[in-house]
């Protein structure tokens, strides 16, 4: 069989994974694949270079002959592959949008992303909403963003790459001298009756107002009117002091003076996160933001949906793709 002029890195690095592990479940872990997809890989690879390269046997897995040979070769092949992916980006830093200071779930993967990745330099940066930041994407001001990639218009999720992240489960910041705020939770059965604030009126964040609109639907809630936009934390806190409106957010939602956080229960309405990005685009830290989401997630258990979970029919297609 004719040697590949072009063999596939991916595969390379497979051989090299087990390789150095000699072990295909530990291999596999290594490289966030299942077992059968790194086997399978591996047996594409010793077809196209038309040598066998391990001995596998219930008890132990060793290179061949030809597989002691080959491995530094291979070594050499993905080592000048990563020095070529390092030198193209390190002109500049992967910009990535986290939404808002104190914003947790886009911070916990961002932080686990420079932990693998730390070779490479991610930078923060804060737009408010993803459909602010998509356009950031589509001009190339930004890398990646996160949020509820459902409640973009069709022309943007068209030009845009997602990759699930978590279902968060949503809660309403009251005035500490609410009437529902001695509880512990808060069914949404409870807000009838109430304006609650999302964001309605501001450009950055017309995807978090639909969520909203969709969840008080038939349940007696009303969304509150338009209202200047607030820049800053000091801003935004006068202004719902002012209006004394509930506010709905997520349960990471960071503290705000004289106030308190409460879930919401009975259902658990849920905001659909997701890891976005410009359809095509090439960095070498991306693919290591992609791994921090997903190993965080399985970590946290973010894409389990809970008893009683809510979330439009929509959101559940996006956040079942691969």
């Amino acid at each position: 069989m004719p040697v590949p002029t072009h063999p596939d890195p991916r595969l390379l690095r497979a051989f090299v994974t087990v390789a150095g592990e000699l072990h295909f479940t530990r291999a596999a872990a290594c490289l966030y694949v299942a077992q059968q997809a790194l086997s399978r890989d591996v047996r594409r690879l010793e077809r196209e270079l038309g040598c066998e390269l391990f001995v596998r046997t219930t008890r132990q897995v060793s290179l061949t002959a030809d597989g002691e040979r080959l491995l530094p070769y291979a070594r050499a092949v993905l080592q000048a592959q990563d020095d070529l992916l390092a030198a193209a980006g390190q002109a500049r830093p992967l910009l990535v949008d986290l939404n808002s200071p104190g914003l947790q779930t886009p911070r916990r993967v961002l932080h686990r992303a420079r932990e693998l990745s730390p070779g490479h330099e991610l930078m923060a940066r804060y737009e408010s909403g993803l459909t602010w930041a998509a356009a950031e994407l589509l001009a190339g001001r930004l890398d990646a963003s996160f949020g509820r990639f459902a409640g973009l218009a069709p022309a943007l999720r068209s030009a845009l790459d997602q990759q699930p992240v978590r279902h968060e489960p949503m809660a309403v910041v009251l005035p500490e001298d609410h009437p529902l705020a001695p509880l512990s939770e808060v069914p949404l059965a409870a807000l009838a009756g109430e304006t609650v604030y999302a964001g309605a009126g501001n450009p950055r964040t017309p995807e978090w107002t639909d969520l909203a609109r969709q969840l008080f639907r038939g349940r007696g809630i009303m969304l509150a009117p338009p209202a200047p936009l607030a820049v800053g934390e000091e801003e935004f806190q006068r202004m719902m002091a002012r209006t004394r409106h509930p506010i709905l957010a997520v349960v990471d939602f960071p503290p705000l003076p004289s106030t308190v956080l409460r879930p919401l229960v009975d259902p658990v309405p849920l905001s659909p996160v997701s890891l976005v990005w410009r359809k095509g685009m090439v960095h070498p830290a991306l693919e290591g933001l992609r791994r921090a989401a997903t190993v965080v997630g399985v970590e946290q258990g973010w894409l389990r949906v809970p008893e009683r979970g809510w979330i439009p029919a929509s959101d559940s297609v996006v956040m079942a793709s691969p």
